[in-house]
């Protein structure tokens, strides 16, 4: 599941958030949560939130995590839970702009259960991530009405786990990598369905696409791009559609092929400097107006020298989900459906064999 931060709550007194969350494998492991306060990329114009906005003041009042089962009754208690604690307190109050980890905390989840994450917090401001169906996520408000379904809600930006693998795979990108308008609660974006071809016993994959998100946000080299440099083995860049769309945060109208071909050069150079084997995609077709598509065009001509020159690898995106006989033309939707999703992670998932087989 993708866990960034692309919004904000504005206010929440003693509210409780539920959400399950699939694991990579199943068993007893340790687990931590890794948080950032603050928001990673822009959510539609930026009137609400933006790259780089500083999350408020907020109490962590009490964290834990169960076996979620398979079923998702929000209003049912699990048997157990185990709390999550952070240097040794239950409770942690929360500075804009923070970064923090809590303390190792070990869970068995069953085969085909799921990780259920619970939190109680208090606070203005908290970013948050616009789950757009993916998962089952829900929130008590405390006004006696119990839990509900939430698209908003606060979460650790990493559930980590130990365990051995020998390829961390990061997925930086937009809507289109974080996974929207697949089927509901089904998993069958790309980036599930690569880990499910690629297997998890050498693999896991932490996906960082976020909806609306553009290059810009990404190459301003905040926490978002940073984790995902010092979490990775190999990493996936798919950016340029909200870039042509919505041009970059605090500018007006669209991006320059230009400016996208600058964004994505620097989160590359500074993937593949950092000694992450990267790889590049160019822009999906999104069905854009006569305006914005020569902007596509444009850029995606200068896609595969950005990977060449900084010692990446290019991954065609795009010929893979357009129309054969209109390549600005999508086959699998504007957001690729549970097909387009096969199709994408058939033809990466063997990308990336070879490239860890030379």
């Amino acid at each position: 599941m993708a866990t960034g931060n692309n919004k904000t709550i504005d206010s929440a007194e003693h509210v409780t958030y539920r959400a399950w969350l699939p694991v990579e494998a199943a068993g007893s492991f340790e687990y931590c949560f890794y948080f950032s306060n603050t928001v990673d990329s822009t959510w539609e114009d930026g009137s609400t939130s933006y790259a780089g906005k500083s999350g408020g003041k907020y109490t962590i009042e009490s964290a834990s995590i169960a076996d979620g089962g398979t079923e998702f009754d929000p209003n049912v208690e699990p048997d157990s839970m185990e709390a999550v604690t952070f240097s040794g307190n239950s409770q942690k109050e929360v500075a804009p702009d923070e970064t923090f980890w809590s303390d190792p905390v070990t869970l068995d989840v069953p085969e085909n259960h799921y990780l259920l994450w619970e939190w109680t917090v208090t606070g203005t401001e908290i970013p948050c991530i616009c789950m757009s169906n993916m998962t089952y996520a829900y929130a008590d408000q405390g006004n006696g009405k119990g839990f509900n379904y939430i698209n908003e809600i606060p979460l650790p930006q990493l559930f980590g786990c130990k365990r051995e693998v020998k390829t961390r795979i990061v997925t930086l990108g937009d809507s289109v990598t974080q996974g929207c308008q697949t089927s509901d609660n089904a998993y069958q974006f790309w980036a599930a369905q690569t880990l499910d071809q690629l297997g998890t016993e050498d693999y896991s994959l932490w996906n960082l696409g976020l909806g609306y998100a553009r290059a810009t946000d990404c190459a301003a080299g905040g926490d978002w791009l940073n984790r995902a440099v010092a979490g990775a083995d190999l990493i996936t860049v798919a950016f340029g559609t909200n870039d042509i769309i919505s041009g970059p945060y605090g500018g007006s109208g669209h991006a320059t092929a230009a400016e996208i071909e600058d964004a994505v050069r620097t989160i590359t150079k500074k993937c593949t400097d950092s000694g992450v084997q990267t790889i590049v995609w160019n822009s999906p077709p999104f069905d854009l107006s006569a305006e914005l598509e020569p902007i596509r065009t444009e850029y995606n001509a200068t896609a595969a020298s950005i990977a060449a020159d900084c010692g990446a690898q290019f991954f065609d995106a795009a010929s893979l989900l357009a129309d054969p006989t209109d390549a600005s033309k999508t086959v699998y939707g504007q957001h690729p459906n549970d097909e387009g999703g096969t199709v994408l992670a058939t033809a990466l998932a063997e990308k990336i064999r070879e490239m860890k087989n030379k």
